[in-house]
């Protein structure tokens, strides 16, 4: 090869590369807005998703906790932002799919302002039970804490997150279907709430993952089940609910949705969702998912990311119905 022509060679791809250097400096810093405070699992998530963006994007990437109203904050933040993408967020499935049934008022119309980028993540409520009054009640299954509940009305004394929680509404739910009455406690932080159940102060706690998979390692509970209708990827070993004779297709999923606002470009959109699809369908996001109590799950495409959201909406409608959960 001549100099002249490696000259030429050098010029040429020095001239392809700038546009795509000037484009990247030129792009503002995409914003993932997070609508909860720093060391949750959605922060986590957040972070995991902030990291192995940007070099695919080749863009910076930064977190924003916009915490609040039980996550109304941080999504009413994505709803109003500027529809340029640059701002996106990680809103779960009670705020999109729930919360209009429990406010009294909204501070934004799910469907009206919101474009669905790609699921992301996937979980379920677990049910546990503390394991020495499991093995003194004989609570060896679902079936077996359900059929004693039914003999013992009111006296199974389980916790959730507080009223109008996901697994508020998962114990509602399983309440109503398998006709066995607990005593359900509420409580405002869930690190009591696990202190409580080790303790044997209450004696199911019905939670996520995270909380309680740690508790399932050291021996000290139960994990019964998990209220989606197929076994989480994290916990291969753990019966989902439908499962059990009597729940047949119970499936309460607590899933985490990518957002823009909902005049972002489709382009823009577009440009986004094939990125975070890349990262998300990555092992290495998976495996970094699963501490957090998540499955990592990406929508084939936007309109099925919007689907979800449709589908799933009359699903929590009905369980803010029979929980007759109300936030003012």
């Amino acid at each position: 090869m001549t100099a002249r022509l490696t000259r030429r060679l050098l010029l040429a791809a020095t001239t392809i590369a700038v546009p795509s250097i000037a484009r990247a400096q030129a792009r503002r810093p995409l914003r993932i807005v997070i609508p909860f405070p720093p060391g949750g699992s959605v922060d986590g998530l957040g972070r995991v998703l902030a990291d192995r963006l940007a070099p695919v994007l080749e863009q910076s990437v930064v977190v924003d906790n916009r915490s609040g109203g039980g996550g109304l904050i941080g999504a009413d933040a994505v709803a109003k932002a500027p529809p340029d993408g640059t701002t996106i967020g990680v809103i779960g499935a009670a705020t999109l799919c729930a919360a209009p049934f429990l406010q009294q008022t909204m501070p934004f119309d799910v469907a009206r302002d919101f474009r669905a980028i790609t699921q992301i993540s996937d979980s379920a409520v677990l049910l546990a039970v503390n394991t020495e009054v499991a093995t003194r009640r004989g609570w060896t299954d679902m079936a077996a804490l359900l059929a004693w509940c039914r003999a013992n009305p009111g006296v199974f004394k389980v916790s959730h997150a507080g009223a109008a929680t996901v697994s508020h509404l998962t114990l509602a739910a399983l309440s109503a279907q398998s006709r066995a009455e607990f005593n359900q406690i509420p409580y405002r932080g869930g690190a009591q709430m696990t202190a409580d159940l080790l303790n044997g102060t209450i004696e199911g706690s019905a939670d996520l993952p995270t909380a309680l998979v740690p508790q399932l390692e050291a021996g000290r509970i139960r994990i019964l089940g998990t209220s989606s209708d197929r076994r989480l990827g994290m916990l291969p070993a753990i019966p989902a609910f439908a499962e059990t004779p009597g729940l047949e297709g119970f499936d309460i999923r607590s899933w985490n949705m990518i957002v823009t606002a909902a005049a972002t470009p489709a382009a823009e959109v577009e440009r986004l969702a094939a990125a975070i699809r890349q990262v998300g369908s990555a092992q290495s996001f998976k495996d970094a998912m699963r501490p957090l109590g998540y499955d990592a799950v990406v929508s084939e495409n936007t309109a099925a990311a919007a689907a979800l959201i449709a589908s799933e909406t009359p699903k929590w409608q009905r369980l803010v119905e029979v929980s007759g959960a109300r936030v003012n």
